[in-house]
């Protein structure tokens, strides 16, 4: 039986590791940001490299853990093949597609929403009927996106693509949550280390494919800037917060992680009004605040 010492230390860490895992996924969206102002790059392309990059680590993860306990039956490949399809291809092609239009702050704002999209899935597929507490939780989230948006809106061209990039970024939060909510049950069996491996791996599959059918070879001629953002964002906001994520979950818990895991929007805000020059008037602040509670209610579990 562990130490009181060894045990605050063991869950210390479980807290470090938090905090670094989802400050460094908050930083995605700042390093896609940065990657369109140096060059026109494609989406497309951005993606592709940022998988690529990305897949050589999750391979040798994948090969690590291969001889563990399930074996996978057809079943589950299929299963792993649909969910890192929907999880991880299409939530990161709309989150690229929506950032071209979308501040890197409020994009983040926007995803991290998902929480309350797997309430709502929970309620529709699984019957899992919401408490009180969880409901004024979703209007509360809502009421914020809605002042987050709302000097935004007009019929001229740029707050229409707003609004679409919006559209967008949203819809990558909804995969994000059906991927949560449709392989809860396969990750508790088969290890979220080896099931975001093989997720991975599939996702690259597509984000390939797509590249080499839309894009000529020529789309690659990018400048140094450009190849060092989808380095760092495959490298450092992608594979590493993927451990310390997993490590800190098994440490402290899901709801603990939830109350760090709001540090994110935060830290992605102050980043774009430093680098990006993205300006928050009060009204979009007092909405993100409404949004992060709101998360934050529906994610912490009462004891």
């Amino acid at each position: 039986m562990p130490t009181p010492s060894r045990a605050a230390g063991y869950r210390a860490w479980g807290i470090a590791f938090s905090f670094a895992g989802v400050i460094a996924f908050s930083f995605r969206p700042i390093l896609i940001k940065l990657a369109y102002a140096a060059f026109p790059v494609a989406p497309v392309t951005l993606l592709f490299l940022r998988m690529a990059i990305a897949l050589p680590f999750f391979a040798a993860i994948a090969w690590w853990l291969r001889a563990r306990k399930p074996s996978l039956t057809r079943a589950d490949w299929a299963a792993v093949a649909g969910l890192g399809f929907i999880g991880y291809y299409m939530a990161s092609f709309l989150d690229f597609l929506g950032l071209q239009w979308v501040g890197a702050g409020l994009g983040r704002l926007v995803l991290f929403l998902y929480p309350t999209l797997v309430l709502l899935l929970s309620l529709m597929f699984l019957k899992r009927r919401p408490s009180k507490r969880q409901l004024a939780a979703l209007a509360l989230s809502y009421v914020g996106i809605a002042l987050v948006v709302s000097n935004r809106f007009g019929a001229h061209a740029e707050g229409g693509l707003f609004l679409l990039g919006v559209s967008l970024v949203f819809g990558s939060s909804l995969c994000y949550a059906i991927y949560l909510v449709a392989g809860s049950q396969m990750v508790q069996r088969v290890g979220s280390m080896r099931f975001t491996a093989y997720s991975m791996i599939v996702a690259t599959l597509p984000a390939v494919a797509q590249f080499f059918l839309l894009e000529p070879m020529s789309a690659l001629d990018l400048p140094p800037e450009v190849w060092w953002y989808a380095i760092v964002m495959a490298v450092f906001s992608t594979v590493l917060p993927v451990f310390l994520v997993a490590e800190a979950l098994k440490r402290i818990g899901a709801n603990h992680f939830a109350l760090i895991g709001a540090v994110g929007p935060v830290t992605t805000a102050v980043a774009g009004a430093v680098g990006l020059e993205e300006q928050l008037n009060w009204l979009q602040a007092a909405g993100g605040v409404l949004v992060i509670f709101g998360v934050l209610l529906v994610s912490i579990k009462r004891r």
